[in-house]
């Protein structure tokens, strides 16, 4: 039938993104936003930082709030050009971010999830990636980037092959809605295709995106630094130099005179002039005028630290001044570095993961309800020390711990089949301590065994398998253990008496903490005293004659 062969030939609908873009697959291996040589996207852009003013610099800000924020996106560009210290600065901000570590979180756990996450991990294996995340970061300093992404469609799967940063004067913002990117062309603004771009915003403060990017604020400062930079300039070369005075005598001629004039000026530039013997050079130095030396300098730095604030949220990590905080402030600054770093890092994921991973995988393995996430950022620091403590107390007392969450934390790799495998030395593996017995358990719990007899130290030995081994003979030491501990609340009740009746009277825990010091001077530790001198002579004396039975 006419109607179903028609139907039959109709090309399919485009792929609408969720943000109602349409994908025109026609332009996803060919370059769209490109420069044009008669168009709109002029390579070749101006230059307005030339002769800037406060009253041109506040028609330009106005004129990005209405709509054309050509002449400011220019502006931002070439402060970074001019300015060393807001190109250090923003180039720290956006280098910290580009060189961090990512990682990609499968959706679930399913062959397909895993397989998605894959597909994304081989496509970060660039060694463009740093460069290109380098570029998308430029959002931070003029509040928004578009990178545009070239796909190659002649060979599964489908992969972006360039990400092209463009100038961010080649777009506008929709009229009626101000964060909707579109792209300038002769013929109007065009919107964007979907899985074509990369659009990052990212705001210093909230409101509209052209409003948000650091180099607004920091436009200010980089006028009036200007300003004092120029005027430190003209002052150096006033009063930076003596004034070179040529002296002649009456009645020279003006021949001589002009030789003598030629002289001195050759004087300011070359240092070398030649003039006759009848006259006379005087350099008067003018002690470099009458204003102070470092005016136009102090004001420059602080231009400089205001910037660092607004870039780095600190200036700790950038300058080093005189009588500062010491090393506490400064890892206190670089701790606000690191907040700054970890936002700006959690912007960057989520621009990628809306235009780059869906797009990567949805074209490649079809629409998914949940797609993968890419996380950026630095791993958590691990005490390796302190976790390997923890294992050691807690592993004896029954927590079962993976092997392999313990290697990850500690960020060692797996052994490889039939390495060879690193083994604690026999000596430290019998020095082990031994785990309580069950007897000394139950002495601790219940006081009424606590007057009795605790075993000899050494009676049981553990081993490897768990089961308890025969008892060993009790030695001289273990005896005399075993007869100290037979009497110790008798040792211990003079020394503990005090305290508790100074306890017993007080009836506030500040009472009881101004009495404590004559409590202290009532306790008689002679008794114990002269059990433990006892006790340490006859252990010396039995292993001695250990010692001697042994030898």
């Amino acid at each position: 039938m006419p109607g179903l062969r028609l139907m039959a030939d109709a090309k399919p609908p485009p792929l609408v993104w969720a943000n109602g873009a349409p994908m025109r697959r026609e332009e996803l291996a060919r370059e769209v936003a490109g420069p044009q040589r008669f168009g709109v996207r002029q390579v070749m852009g101006g230059h307005p930082a030339q002769g800037l003013t406060p009253q041109r610099l506040a028609r330009l800000l106005l004129d990005a709030e209405a709509g054309d924020a050509t002449a400011y996106l220019e502006l931002a560009e070439e402060m970074e050009e001019k300015d060393l210290h807001y190109q250090s600065v923003m180039g720290t901000r956006k280098r910290a971010v580009a060189q961090l570590p990512i990682e990609v979180e499968p959706a679930g756990e399913s062959a397909d999830e895993q397989a998605d996450a894959q597909l994304v991990r081989d496509w970060l294996e660039r060694d463009m990636l740093e460069a290109e995340i380098f570029d998308i970061l430029d959002a931070i300093g003029k509040g928004y980037s578009c990178t545009e992404l070239v796909w190659d469609t002649r060979s599964v799967p489908w992969l972006p092959i360039r990400c092209l940063w463009r100038p961010p004067s080649w777009f506008e913002f929709d009229p009626e809605d101000p964060e909707k990117l579109m792209l300038r062309d002769l013929g109007g603004p065009q919107p964007l295709s979907a899985a074509k771009y990369i659009v990052h915003f990212h705001k210093a403060k909230s409101g509209s995106p052209v409003r948000g990017g650091i180099a607004r604020a920091a436009a200010w400062g980089y006028m009036f630094k200007n300003y004092a930079i120029k005027d430190w300039v003209a002052f150096l070369e006033t009063y930076g130099m003596p004034y070179r005075v040529g002296r002649y005598d009456n009645g020279e001629t003006e021949e001589n005179i002009r030789k003598l004039m030629a002289a001195v000026a050759d004087l300011g530039s070359d240092a070398a002039a030649v003039f006759p013997k009848s006259m006379d050079v005087e350099f008067v130095d003018t002690k470099a005028g009458t204003a102070p030396n470092d005016l136009w300098r102090a004001k420059a730095e602080y231009v400089d630290s205001q910037i660092s604030k607004a870039v780095l949220g600190q200036t700790g990590t950038t300058d080093s001044k005189e009588g500062g905080l010491g090393d506490g402030g400064n890892k206190v600054h670089n701790d606000v570095r690191g907040d700054i770093e970890r936002a700006d890092a959690k912007l960057l994921a989520a621009t990628l993961n809306r235009d780059l991973v869906v797009p990567l995988v949805a074209l490649n393995r079809g629409p998914r309800k949940r797609y993968p996430r890419l996380k950026i950022g630095r791993p958590d620091e691990v005490d390796v020390e302190k976790m390997s403590r923890t294992l050691q107390i807690l592993v004896p007392l029954g927590l079962k711990v993976s092997q392999e969450d313990v290697r990850e934390r500690a960020g060692l790799p797996a052994p490889a089949e039939g390495a060879e495998l690193l083994a604690p030395p026999q000596a430290a593996q019998q020095a082990l301590p031994e785990p309580p017995g069950p007897d000394d358990t139950r002495e601790a719990a219940d006081p009424a065994l606590r007057g009795l007899k605790s075993p000899a130290r050494g009676q049981l030995r553990s081993v490897a398998s768990g089961v308890a081994a025969e008892p060993a003979s009790p030695d001289a030491i273990d005896d005399l253990t075993d007869e100290a501990l037979g009497d110790w609340e008798e040792l211990v009740t003079p020394l503990i008496e005090p305290v508790e009746q100074l306890l017993a009277s007080a009836s506030t825990l500040g009472e009881a903490r101004a009495l404590l010091t004559s409590a202290i001077d009532e306790m008689d530790p002679a008794a114990f005293t002269e059990l433990l001198a006892r006790g340490g002579f006859a252990a010396r004396l039995a292993g001695d004659l250990d010692a001697r039975g042994e030898a």
